[in-house]
């Protein structure tokens, strides 16, 4: 029993391995639905017919608009991307390459894409009572940071030290927040005060 099986089993296996095998095609050759291993057409075309008998693949260029950058054996050319939002062309797209997307001033990549930038996202603007402590890049968002206590930042931009009264002979009327400054007084005149009484 064991004899007879296992010669059958091989024979299946090898059955099975030079169908599979012999379905490949070379290198810079494409499986066609007849079977058949054609040439591949060229960056820049695809298929319009297969191989057949002694003629060749059929090769036509891709249209306005869409793209083909391997050698292949498909029917239908890639669409070219267009550039979202924050994004603007930084080479236009031809039949042989994608279109090239770059990222806008004032706007930072969120999300990558085959190695290219596919969203980009406006950098924050830090809040009033705060202040950017790193600018926004092209990679990076815009990080911001609260102001220390005796600083105040009105548009969010950079804190500013709240105002010394007394440098001007003053006096606090109003303490400073973090986003407003501290608003001064004249002081009292207590010596005019004083002569006119002894007049």
């Amino acid at each position: 029993m064991k004899s007879t099986f296992l010669p059958l089993y091989l024979y299946i296996i090898g059955f099975y391995a030079c169908n599979t095998f012999g379905a490949s095609c070379r290198h810079g050759e494409y499986l066609s639905t007849a079977g058949e291993c054609c040439p591949m057409c060229n960056i820049g075309l695809v298929v319009f017919k297969d191989c057949v008998g002694d003629y060749s693949t059929t090769c036509i260029p891709c249209t306005k608009g869409t793209f083909m950058n391997v050698p292949n054996g498909v029917n239908t050319c890639k669409t070219c991307k267009t550039c979202g939002r924050g994004l603007y062309i930084l080479q236009n797209c031809s039949t042989i390459k994608d279109t090239v997307c770059e990222v806008l001033d004032g706007y930072y990549c969120a999300q990558h894409s085959d190695g290219e930038c596919s969203l980009a996202i406006k950098h924050s603007e830090c809040k009033p009572g705060e202040q950017i402590k790193t600018p926004g890049t092209r990679v990076s968002d815009t990080v911001c940071e609260t102001c220390l206590p005796g600083f105040y930042s009105l548009e969010g931009v950079r804190c500013i030290k709240w105002t010394d009264c007394s440098l001007n002979n003053e006096i606090v009327d109003e303490e400073g927040t973090s986003i407003t400054d501290v608003k001064c007084k004249p002081t009292r005149r207590r010596s005019g005060l004083l002569q006119l009484l002894f007049l």
